[in-house]
C-alpha cells in the first residue's frame, strides 16, 4: 500500500513531459497506476473478509507519533476500490474527452493522478494527523482541477470558493483533530474508535467540542449545510472532474470520516442531533433545487447535494443495519453519479450544450446512451433490479425496525420525502436529455442533431452505469463484503439483523418505495405543468457567502485605513505599547519577585555605560540627521566595549563589523534626505513620546532585573563549552553554537537576512537587482586582460599595459575615472587598491579561523562586506560593479542552498538533518589539521552576509546614484 501511494506520488511528475507528445493519450498511462491499485485492492478482498486486515506502518516523526500507517479494513477497502477504479475509468474517459486538445493538459493530467493518490491514502490511512494533511492536500488539489478553464472568471470564482470552504473546515477540523490527540494520547484512528467515548466531567465536554470540530470538516469536504453552496458552483469545472471528484472521491471523503467514526463515537451527545438534523436538511434542500435547474450538470449538482445528506444520515446514524445500507448506497452513488455526470460530458463534447431547453429528441439518435442513462437514474431513483434498489430497501427497513428508539422515525420521514424528490428530478433529467420536447403551443420541437461520439468515450459511462444493475443482482455477495464493517456496530436495541437481498418480499419497505416513487412521479408532473420556478428563500446560500466576503474585505479596508496608516512613529509606537501593558500585566500577575544585581562587573563599565547614556540623551536633542545616526552608534560602540571587557571577543568584533555597516546604510539612505530635520517632520507630542519612552525603558530593566533572580535550575548555557568541544569539535562556543548546536535557528536568521535584501531591492529597483554597471564601461577590459597585464590611463580610459601608446601611469581603480574630478580621491584610491586584497584574505581567515578562534562566517562576511564599501566609497558604482561582477542574488542563493545541502545531505547517510562529521589528519612538514563539516554551513553564512552587503551597496548607493544622475541630467537637458 505504500509503495502504491508513492507511484501516486511520482507518476504524477512524468505525465507533463508526455503531454507534448502523446497529448490526451497521456491519461491511459495514468490510468495504469489506479488499475493497479484496483486490482491489488481487490485481491485483497478474500483475506479482508476473513478478518485479517492489512495493515503497512512507517515511522515517519517518531517524537510527535505520527506513522504512515495503512490499514485496509472493509470500509477502507470499499473505499479503496471506489477511488481507484472509478479514477482508472475516469482517466480512460479523458482521453476522448480532451482529444485534440494539449493546453493545459500537462498540468490537469498530474493533478488529477496525484488527487487520487491523495484519495487512496486518505481512506486507508491510519494516522489522524497523516489523514487531516492527505486532507488538506485534496482541497488545493481540488482547487486547480475546478479553476481548469482559469481563462474563465466563473471558474476561478468556483475554484477559490471550493477552497476557502473546504479549507476553513478543515481548519476547524484540525483543532479537533489536536484535541482528540492530546485527549487519547495517540494519532491512531483505530485506537481512538476502539476507546470510544471514555472520559467524563470536563474531558467529556473537550470530546464532544472535537467531535463537532471534526464533524464541521467533514460536512464542509461532503457539501451539507450551511456549506452546500459550492458543490453546484464547482460545475464549473470539466466533467471529468465532476464525475470523480463530486461524485465518487472528494465529496465521499466526510462521508468516509462519518463512517470511519461513527462505530466509536455515534453514542456521544452531539452526534445524532448534527446528522440527522443537518443531513435531513440537506437532502430535501438539495432535491428542491434540482427540479428548478435547467442545466444538466446542475441538475446532477443539487441531486448530489441531496444523496450527500441522505448518506450522512444513513451513514453516520450508528446502528449495525443502516451502517450496512449506507454502505451500499455508498456503492450506488459513486456508480450512478459518476455514470451521468460523465453521460453529461458525451451531451455536451457532442452538443456543445447542456440546456434542457436545447435540447429534443436526442434519445432516438442516442439509445445506448439512453438506455445507459435510464439504468444509472433507475439505481438512483431505487428500481429494481439496481444496486440502488437494494440499498434503498435496506435503508427504510433499518429506520422501520430500529427497534424501541422513537428518534428513528425522524430520518425515516425525511428519507421517504427526500426519495420522493429524488424520483422527481431523476425523471426530469432523462426527459430533459432524451425526450422529444414540445414548445409551449403544443408543437414538437425540431429534434437536436446527434453526431455519434467516439465507441471509447462511451466505456466508462455504460461500465459504471452497468455495474449498477451487477451490484444488486449480487446483494448477497454485497452482503458477506459489507458485513465486516456492519458487524462493529452494534444494533438498535429491539431490532434484529438484516441482510442485503434483491428480493424480501412484500415488505412495508419495498410500499414506502413504491410510494416515494409514485409521489415523485406526480411532482415532477406538478413541476413541469405549474412551471414552478420560484425560490423558497428570496436569497439563497451562495448571496450569504459572497456578502460575507464583501464584509470581510469592508472590515479589512476599515482596519487598515485605522491602522496603517504610513507613520512610522504611530506603528512602532503602537508596538510599544502593547509590549508595556502585556509585559507590565504579566509583572504585576507574579506573586514572588526576586531580583538579583550586582552594581557592576568590571570597571570599563563604569566609564563605558555614562556615555552611551549621554549619548542617548543628545540623540533625542540632535537636530541633524546625521549626528541622531552617529549618537545612536555611539550606544552600540559601547557596547562592543562591554563585550569586549566580558570576555566576548567574538560578540565584540560582530557588534562593532555590525555598527559600522548599519552607519554605512544610514549614510546612503541619508544622501536623499535633508540634512535638517524641519519643523513639518518634527516630532509631535513629545510629552507623550517622552512618557511611552521612559515606560519602555523602566519596563525593560524591571524584566531584566527581576529575570536575573528568577533562575530557579541551572542555566543550560553551562554546558555549552562543553558540547561546543563534545558535539561540535570546536573551541569557539558562539560560532560552534550558531552553526551547529542551534543551526536551524541560524537557518531560519538567513532565510530572514534573504528577506530584507530581496525587500530593500524592490524597493529601489524598478526591474532586476543584476549588476550591467561595469557592462557600461566602454573601456573596462575583459576579466583574462585584467589578470594577464595591470591596467594603465590612458587618454582612452583604462587599458591593459602595451595596448595603446600614451601614459604609463597604473591605474589605481578602473572605476576611478568614473567618478566626478571633485568627488575623487587618489589617496583613498591607493588605500583601498593596497588593502582591498588584504581584506578579503582577513575575511577568509575569520571564516576558517571561526570555529576554535574569534570570528566565523558571519563575521567574515561582514569584513568582506567593508571591502566592498571600501571599493564603492573610493570608485564610485563603477568600482562596485567592477569589484564584485556578480549579481548579489547569486550570493544569497548560493549561500543559502550550502547550508541547506549541509542540512539535508546527513539524512541521506541515516543522520540527523545539520549532523557534523569531523576529520582530523597529521601531514609531515604541515602537521596537524581539521575539518568539521559545519563549516561548509558557515560558508553558506559567508555567502549570504557578502551577499547581503552587496544587495544594500547596490540598491542604497548604486542604483541611488544613479536615478539621482538621471533626474540631473533631466533637469540640465
Amino acid at each position: 500500500m505504500l509503495i502504491l501511494l508513492l507511484a501516486f506520488a511520482l507518476v504524477p511528475l512524468i505525465l507533463p513531459a508526455l503531454v507534448p507528445r502523446w497529448g490526451s493519450r497521456t491519461f491511459l498511462v495514468a490510468a495504469v497506476v489506479p488499475i493497479v491499485a484496483f486490482v491489488h485492492t481487490a485481491l485483497q478482498g478474500p483475506r479482508i473478509l476473513a478478518g485479517d486486515i492489512p495493515f503497512e506502518t512507517y515511522a515517519w516523526i517518531p517524537d510527535l507519533q505520527v506513522r504512515l500507517s495503512m490499514q485496509m479494513d472493509v470500509l477502507g477497502w470499499v473505499m479503496s476500490l471506489i477511488v481507484t477504479g472509478v479514477g482508472a475509468l475516469v482517466l480512460v474517459y479523458c482521453r476522448w474527452y480532451f482529444a485534440g486538445k494539449k493546453e493545459g493538459l500537462a498540468l490537469f493530467s498530474a493533478v488529477l493522478l496525484a488527487f487520487a493518490g491523495a484519495m487512496y491514502g486518505l481512506v486507508l490511512t491510519d494516522d489522524i494527523v497523516v489523514l487531516i494533511m492527505l486532507w488538506e492536500v485534496t482541497s488545493v488539489l481540488s482547487y486547480l482541477l475546478i479553476g481548469f478553464y482559469h481563462r474563465r472568471g466563473a471558474s476561478r470564482r468556483a475554484a477559490l470558493q471550493a477552497l476557502l470552504v473546504t479549507t476553513l473546515g478543515g481548519l476547524v477540523m484540525l483543532i479537533g483533530v489536536v484535541m482528540l490527540v492530546v485527549l487519547y494520547e495517540t494519532t491512531s484512528i483505530s485506537d481512538m474508535i476502539a476507546a470510544g467515548p471514555i472520559f467524563e466531567g470536563q474531558q467529556a465536554m473537550l470530546l464532544d467540542a472535537a467531535l463537532v470540530m471534526l464533524l464541521v470538516g467533514a460536512l464542509s469536504k461532503s457539501a451539507i449545510f450551511p456549506f452546500h453552496f459550492w458543490l453546484p458552483g464547482a460545475m464549473a469545472a470539466p466533467t471529468p472532474v465532476s464525475a470523480y471528484l463530486h461524485a465518487a472521491a472528494m465529496v465521499k471523503a466526510g462521508i468516509y470520516l462519518i463512517a470511519r467514526f461513527a462505530p466509536g463515537f455515534a453514542e456521544a451527545e452531539p452526534w445524532r442531533p448534527i446528522i440527522i438534523a443537518l443531513g435531513l436538511f440537506t437532502m430535501l434542500l438539495g432535491g428542491l433545487q434540482a427540479l428548478r435547474e435547467s442545466d444538466l450538470k446542475r441538475v446532477l449538482a443539487f441531486g448530489t447535494v441531496s444523496q450527500l445528506g441522505m448518506l450522512t444520515v444513513v451513514l453516520g446514524y450508528g446502528e449495525r443495519n443502516s451502517a450496512l445500507a449506507g454502505l451500499a448506497l455508498l456503492i450506488g452513488h459513486a456508480l450512478f453519479k459518476s455514470a451521468l455526470f460523465l453521460i453529461v460530458g458525451v451531451i455536451d463534447r457532442q452538443l456543445s450544450t447542456r440546456d434542457i431547453g436545447e435540447l429534443s429528441g436526442v434519445g432516438r439518435q442516442a439509445p445506448t446512451l439512453a438506455v445507459f442513462s435510464i439504468i444509472a437514474i433507475a439505481s438512483m431513483v431505487g428500481v429494481a433490479p439496481t444496486v440502488g434498489f437494494v440499498a434503498k430497501e435496506a435503508t427504510l427497513t433499518s429506520f422501520l425496525e430500529g427497534g424501541t428508539d422513537p428518534s428513528a422515525w425522524v430520518p425515516l420521514v425525511g428519507i421517504v420525502l427526500g426519495s420522493a424528490l429524488t424520483a422527481a428530478y431523476g425523471i426530469r433529467f432523462v426527459w430533459g436529455a432524451f425526450w422529444t420536447k414540445k414548445d409551449a403551443a403544443g408543437q414538437t420541437l425540431p429534434r437536436t442533431e446527434w453526431p455519434d461520439p467516439p465507441l471509447g468515450f462511451m466505456v466508462a459511462p455504460v461500465v459504471l452505469s452497468g455495474l449498477t444493475v451487477v451490484a444488486g443482482a449480487a446483494a448477497p455477495l454485497l452482503d458477506v463484503a459489507l458485513a465486516g464493517y456492519a458487524d462493529t456496530i452494534p444494533e438498535a436495541e429491539g431490532g434484529k439483523p438484516y441482510h442485503l437481498a434483491l428480493w424480501h418480499g412484500w415488505e412495508p419497505a419495498l410500499f414506502l418505495s413504491i410510494g416515494s416513487i409514485l409521489a415523485g412521479a406526480l411532482l415532477f408532473w406538478l413541476v413541469q405543468r405549474l412551471q414552478w420556478k420560484r425560490r423558497v428563500l428570496p436569497f439563497t446560500a451562495n448571496d450569504v457567502y459572497n456578502g460575507t466576503l464583501r464584509g470581510i474585505a469592508k472590515l479589512s479596508v476599515w482596519t487598515t485605513s485605522l491602522t496603517q496608516r504610513g507613520s512610522l512613529p504611530f506603528y512602532v509606537g503602537t508596538i510599544f505599547v502593547v509590549f508595556i501593558a502585556a509585559e507590565a500585566t504579566a509583572l504585576l500577575a507574579g506573586t514572588e519577585w526576586k531580583i538579583a544585581y550586582d552594581a557592576w562587573q568590571s570597571p570599563a563599565q563604569l566609564i563605558v555605560a555614562p556615555i552611551m547614556i549621554l549619548a542617548g540623551f543628545v540623540a533625542v536633542r540632535a537636530r541633524k540627521r546625521y549626528t541622531g545616526v552617529v549618537l545612536v552608534s555611539v550606544t552600540g560602540l559601547g557596547m562592543v566595549l562591554l563585550f569586549a571587557t566580558s570576555g566576548a571577543p567574538d560578540l565584540a568584533l560582530t557588534q562593532i563589523l555590525v555598527e559600522t555597516v548599519t552607519l554605512i546604510a544610514f549614510a546612503l539612505v541619508l544622501r536623499r534626505i535633508p540634512a535638517r530635520m524641519g519643523d513639518h517632520n518634527a516630532s509631535v507630542l513629545p510629552v507623550l513620546r517622552a512618557i511611552l519612552g521612559i515606560g519602555v525603558g523602566v519596563t525593560m530593566a524591571a524584566i531584566a532585573l527581576i529575570a536575573t533572580g528568577a533562575r530557579v535550575a541551572q542555566p543550560i548555557s553551562d554546558s555549552f563549552a562543553d558540547l561546543a568541544y563534545e558535539i561540535g569539535n570546536g573551541k569557539n562556543v558562539v560560532n560552534v553554537t550558531l552553526v551547529d548546536l542551534r543551526g536551524w535557528d541560524t537557518m531560519g536568521e538567513l532565510s530572514v537576512l534573504i528577506l530584507a535584501a530581496t525587500g530593500v531591492a524592490s524597493l529601489v529597483f524598478v526591474t532586476h537587482r543584476a549588476d550591467t554597471w561595469s557592462q557600461r564601461i566602454p573601456s573596462l577590459p575583459s576579466a583574462t586582460a585584467r589578470f594577464r597585464r595591470p591596467l594603465v590611463e590612458t587618454s582612452e580610459g583604462p587599458r591593459p599595459r602595451g595596448s595603446a601608446s600614451g601614459s604609463t601611469r597604473q591605474a589605481w581603480l578602473v572605476g576611478g575615472q568614473k567618478v566626478r574630478p571633485e568627488n575623487r580621491s587618489l589617496m583613498l584610491e591607493v588605500i583601498v587598491r593596497v588593502l582591498f586584497h588584504t581584506i578579503i584574505v582577513v575575511s577568509i581567515y575569520l571564516l576558517f579561523a571561526g570555529h576554535n578562534l574569534p570570528g566565523g562566517g558571519f563575521a567574515g562576511g561582514l569584513v568582506a562586506g567593508m571591502a566592498l564599501v571600501m571599493r564603492y566609497v573610493a570608485g564610485g558604482r563603477y568600482e562596485l560593479g567592477a569589484a564584485a561582477p556578480t549579481d548579489a542574488g547569486r550570493l544569497l542563493g548560493a549561500g543559502m542552498l550550502l547550508a541547506v545541502g549541509t542540512a539535508i545531505v546527513p539524512v541521506l547517510f541515516g543522520q540527523a538533518p545539520l549532523t557534523s562529521t569531523f576529520w582530523e589528519w597529521d601531514i609531515p612538514v604541515l602537521g596537524h589539521g581539521e575539518f568539521v563539516t559545519s563549516t561548509l554551513f558557515d560558508v553558506g553564512v559567508y555567502l549570504v552576509v557578502i551577499g547581503l552587503v552587496l544587495d544594500v551597496l547596490r540598491s542604497l548607493g548604486a542604483e541611488v546614484d544613479r536615478q539621482t544622475q538621471e533626474q540631473k541630467e533631466r533637469v540640465n537637458a
